[in-house]
């Protein structure tokens, strides 16, 4: 008799969780081993930055292919294939011995990568009522937090004791477990063998009583200053995240004296300082709300002292004190994180449910195609005029993409004809 397993939607979730910590960790190993890969196979940085500019093309190509390969195989199948494909890339990378090598590894693991949310998407639709539904994306994202959080100190352990290479067999050998896990546990609710019956007409009944309306197409969106608006304002935004994501190891070690060890020790408390702002930037448009304010107006008055701290940015490389360096780029971190929480909430409040996924679709493929396009200037910038140029640049980019929201998106769409 098969035994069943109450809560089961909860194991899943946590299941999400940790493919979601090994996609961060696996994305951030060459980030924290820039100083030594970059040294030891003679890699400038402009190569470096066509590096990681080849894997946000595949990242952000990804977006609409994994997204049909979802709907396609389905979320057990598609998920399985997407973490196998990028745990393996993230192990090639132990064969890279130069740009075009390294450069290519790192856009097949970009086809994998993004396939992770799109098929965590597909899970949420399927597994959990409305109301559970914000929490489950809480807890996915709260997976790209710890990931990036353990990565600096986990990696830099591991190349101390090991060496480079099997950095990174180890963090892909992470996926490939979680992958068979996977194929264990997840079956969608209408087939699982384990899930209880009170479980299984909680999960299908929200699921009939919420079928989604009809997809407007993106010609019609197109017709919305609201749609350009938030598009714009995100290819202006996102960009500097992907800077301390994947540059800030390298520029702790070569430009503010940071060994390997130190940097270890301290690169993830920027990204701490991120999840407060993340928290901290909800929690505050929430209570504005609650107390009456409007909500396009209370998110905007987050935004606002936000956007303003931003520029401090311009300072992080001229300070002389390490612990200043770190100290305004977690202020920098959290202020942009509290921006984008809110930032990106204004796609639900913005247009109605049954455009969401539409909207979501073409916003994430614009602010992935301006990430790309930042990561390859920065090496271009940083070999010209070095890092000042870079930092001048990022603390712009805030306060000009709220002037552009601030413009464009001034109501919500009710409907999109």
């Amino acid at each position: 008799m098969t035994t069943r397993i109450p809560h089961l939607r909860w194991w899943i979730a946590t299941l999400l969780f940790f493919s979601t910590v090994i996609n961060y960790v696996d994305r951030q190993t060459l980030s924290v081993l820039a100083p030594v890969l970059t040294k030891e196979l003679g890699i400038s940085d402009v190569e470096y930055s066509n590096i990681l500019t080849a894997f946000l093309a595949a990242y952000t190509l990804m977006y609409v292919g994994s997204g049909f390969l979802v709907d396609r195989w389905g979320a057990r199948l598609a998920l399985f294939v997407f973490v196998v494909w990028w745990s393996l890339a993230n192990m090639s990378h132990a064969l890279a011995v130069g740009v075009w090598s390294l450069g290519l590894l790192r856009f097949f693991l970009g086809l994998g990568e993004s396939g992770n949310f799109m098929a965590a998407f597909r899970v949420v639709s399927e597994w959990y009522p409305a109301k559970e539904r914000a929490l489950v994306h809480g807890i996915i994202q709260g997976g790209a937090a710890i990931g990036a959080i353990l990565t600096p100190p986990l990696i830099t352990w591991v190349n101390a004791r090991y060496g480079w290479q099997p950095a990174f067999v180890i963090t892909g050998a992470l996926g490939l477990g979680w992958a068979v896990l996977w194929l264990l546990v997840y079956h969608p609710p209408d087939q699982h063998p384990r899930i209880t019956e009170q479980e299984r007409a909680l999960v299908l009944t929200d699921v009939v009583t919420s079928a989604p309306g009809n997809r407007a197409s993106w010609r019609q969106l197109a017709r919305h200053s609201e749609m350009w608006g938030l598009m714009a304002s995100r290819f202006l935004s996102d960009p500097v995240w992907w800077f301390y994501l994947f540059w800030l190891p390298k520029y702790l070690v070569e430009q503010r004296g940071f060994t390997m060890l130190e940097m270890g020790m301290l690169a993830w408390i920027p990204y701490l300082a991120a999840d407060f702002g993340a928290l901290f930037g909800g929690w505050m448009s929430g209570r504005l709300i609650a107390r009456g304010k409007p909500v396009l107006a209370s998110r905007l008055s987050v935004m606002l002292p936000c956007a303003l701290i931003m520029p401090v940015s311009l300072a992080i490389h001229h300070v002389p004190s390490r612990s200043m360096t770190i100290a305004l780029i977690c202020l920098v971190t959290f202020a942009h994180m509290a921006w984008k929480t809110n930032q990106n909430t204004l796609t639900n409040d913005i247009f109605p449910k049954p455009l969401i996924g539409s909207v979501s679709g073409l916003l994430a493929f614009g602010t992935g195609l301006g990430g790309t396009l930042f990561i390859w200037m920065t090496g271009h910038v940083v070999h010209a005029f070095g890092y000042g140029a870079i930092f001048i640049i990022m603390g712009l980019l805030h306060p000009i993409s709220y002037l552009i929201t601030r413009r464009f998106v001034r109501h919500p769409v009710a409907s999109v004809e």
